[in-house]
């Protein structure tokens, strides 16, 4: 649907726009063939669910950025799908999913054969918000809007492959993978961040502009990406402006934490999320999805807070944009 916002069609260049529009949503309809080297991307939303899907003007958002700042050629528009065993991802290089614009992890006999003959011919397909921690999963809202450091995929997205390619299993991606370098290498300028949290994210949260994530690999190849949320800092508005205000969460700690918290009443439950070295973090809850502080594997204590300016959420949208875009080149050219 075409919106104009109520505002009349005042001259001809906007009618033209207008109807390039119009024609370039029919080609898009009757599968017509684009100039050689146009990455068409493919989106999946739930049927009939296309304009409520989550962050909607990300995914746009970021393929326009791919185009200004890289020599690829992408659609600025996603194809969208409902169906993983729609014929039309065979055109497409690169699959982005949102893990809760679909209901259940189930696939039907139908999606299992398109799938693994997607993958398996060479696609990518990314799952973005697929790490969610234990103290997320209650309400799959919360995935959408927190992320945090775990290197294990959903369980729902670990059953729902098996049932795809029952052999293998996810794996937890090392930093020191190429795709955290495919295009951009390391963090965006950190002098504007106060001092903990510069130290932290440099140190801990985002070291040399990695992300936790997992794969699952096809001959050597990442087939299948998964991570927390990162569509959250791709939107922006039709200003050119963020649609996001990100806040951080980080960990701080000192020598009288391990004795203060060892017998500190909690409010919430307790969870244990996995770490990258495969060791367990005991986080503590206030509440539901309000982790308060954290036991590590060397029996250290800290602390979470949260900090809040302008300068830390555009340094979030910054990175964020950066690794969709590491994504995106590493999976176009690999």
């Amino acid at each position: 649907m075409l919106i104009t916002e109520g505002r009349p069609y005042n001259n001809m260049r906007q009618l033209s726009c207008i109807m390039f529009m119009l024609l370039l949503s029919f080609c898009l309809a009757q599968e017509m063939q684009f100039e050689p080297g146009l990455a068409r991307i493919a989106q999946f939303s739930g049927e009939g669910r296309a304009m409520y899907r989550n962050y909607p003007n990300a995914l746009p958002s970021l393929l326009r950025h791919v185009q200004q700042k890289t020599s690829f050629k992408v659609l600025p528009e996603p194809l969208i799908i409902s169906d993983f065993s729609d014929e039309r991802l065979r055109h497409c290089p690169f699959l982005y999913v949102n893990f809760a614009d679909r209901e259940e992890w189930n696939f039907s006999e139908a999606e299992i054969k398109g799938l693994r003959e997607y993958l398996e011919r060479g696609g990518f397909m990314y799952i973005d918000a697929g790490i969610t921690a234990s103290f997320l999963r209650e309400h799959p809202g919360l995935g959408q809007h927190h992320s945090y450091a775990e290197w294990e995929e959903s369980p729902e997205i670990s059953q729902a492959f098996k049932q795809v390619f029952p052999e293998l299993s996810f794996q937890a991606l090392k930093r020191s993978d190429p795709l955290f370098a495919a295009f951009y290498q390391g963090l965006p300028d950190t002098s504007l961040l106060p001092d903990s949290v510069r130290t932290y994210t440099e140190q801990e949260k985002w070291p040399e502009g990695t992300y936790s994530a997992v794969a699952l690999r096809l001959q050597g190849r990442i087939a299948v990406l998964v991570t927390p949320i990162v569509a959250m800092g791709w939107a922006k508005n039709s200003l050119e402006q963020w649609e996001t205000y990100i806040r951080f969460r980080i960990l701080e700690g000192n020598e009288k934490l391990p004795e203060m918290l060892a017998g500190a009443a909690y409010g919430g439950p307790r969870f244990e999320v996995t770490r990258e070295d495969g060791g367990k973090d005991i986080i503590y809850c206030q509440e539901a999805a309000l982790p308060a502080w954290a036991q590590e594997p060397d029996g250290n204590w800290r602390v979470f807070r949260y900090y809040a300016s302008q300068e830390i959420s555009d340094f979030a949208h910054q990175f964020y944009t950066q690794l969709g875009t590491n994504i995106i080149v590493y999976a176009l050219t690999n």
